[in-house]
Parts: structure tokens; sequence; C-alpha cells
């Protein structure tokens, strides 16, 4: 298991959102269904995110990276837990078909280390393999789960928001506040059991007892 490192060779790639990444390194990451936040509100997030960039630009100390996560994917966050939209991953079935996503190549290609099912929304922390790359990792997950679950559903179109918000994970101190936010995630969200899907590798289990 990776950490950020001050002196590894950094990685950029860039969709509507700027993602860094590091070889075999530990990530955050979240993102949600298309319809979970109203387009008015987004359009003023962007339009937030774009000023805050202006007056700010990279590259961004510890601090300043901090600061963007917690006005934009962190405000991303809040309005999520307000169970906004369809909420198709609220039906089991559904949640269900991601669950084996994301957990097809676990030990092979990543190694999860913990995720959350929201019924609009997935937060996953996991460590990447040698040669994979972020993009390819979480493209894949929300491809196939989209396919999946519009098959199921009778639908087609857009499922899945276009980006994903993601954070490398720095240290262990970092690792286990993440872990512990994705635990408690249901509760702040105030969602009922059977609604959402908690996995957690032994040893996050052991780490939080």
């Amino acid at each position: 298991m990776k950490f950020f490192n001050d002196f590894a060779e950094t990685r950029k790639t860039r969709n509507t959102l700027p993602h860094w990444q590091q070889e075999g390194a530990t990530y955050f990451v979240t993102w949600r269904l298309a319809d979970s936040i109203p387009q008015e509100l987004l359009d003023k997030l962007r339009l937030e995110r774009a000023g805050w960039i202006v007056k700010k630009p990279e590259p961004w100390d510890d601090a300043q990276e901090k600061e963007f996560h917690m006005l934009f994917s962190g405000e991303a966050d809040r309005r999520m837990d307000e169970g906004r939209g369809s909420c198709v991953l609220r039906k089991t079935d559904n949640a269900e078909i991601l669950c084996r996503c994301l957990l097809k190549f676990d030990g092979e290609r990543y190694l999860i280390h913990s995720y959350v099912v929201m019924p609009n929304h997935a937060h996953i922390l996991f460590s990447l393999a040698e040669g994979q790359t972020l993009e390819d990792v979480v493209g894949a997950w929300k491809r196939y789960s989209a396919i999946g679950i519009n098959l199921r559903m009778g639908r087609d179109g857009t499922l899945w928001q276009r980006d994903y918000f993601d954070r490398l994970i720095r240290n262990w101190q970092h690792m286990i506040r993440v872990a512990r936010y994705i635990r408690r995630n249901p509760g702040k969200g105030n969602v009922p059991d059977g609604q959402y899907t908690l996995h957690e590798s032994d040893w996050v289990r052991r780490m939080l007892a």
C-alpha cells in the first residue's frame, strides 16, 4: 500500500475535474447518479469552482488542495446526502450490480479497502496495482455497472455523472479518516438499513473497532 509521496512523479489528467495520480497509490473516489444534483446547483458550483481556480491557479499547496475539496467535492457530498433524484441504487438488485463490478478484479488490478453504495452515489477507498491507471479502473466500474443497471431496469441513456471526485490518500491518519467517513455516511444521510451497502476489508474493520 502506497500513500502520496511529495518526491515521486505525479501524473495529472483532466476531464471536467483535475485528477492527480501516482503509480500504485491509494485513492478515495466518489461518483454519483447523473440526476442526484439539480442542474442549476451544478452550474452554480462550476462557476464558483472556476472563479476559485482563477484566483488560486495550480499548482496548489496542501492547504489549497484541501480547501478546494472542502468547498467543491465536499459541497457535492452534502447535496448527494439529501437523497435527490431517482436513487436507483436504493434497490438492492441495482446496488449489487455495482458491487459485483467493484469486486470483480479486487486483489488483481486493485485492492479495495472499503466502499459504501448509497441510494444516489458511491464512495470507494482502494489502492491501485502497479501499471493500472485511475481513469481506466474507475471508467470500467462506471461503464459496466451502467450497462447492467440500465439493462435490468429496461432503460437507456446516461446513468452516472460524467466525471468523479478523487483524493490521493496522504498517510495512515488520512486513511483512517476516510474509512471512518465511509462507515458513517449512511447515518449521516439518514439512510435506513436495506437501502445502502457497506463493504469493509477485514483490516479496516479491525482498525475501526
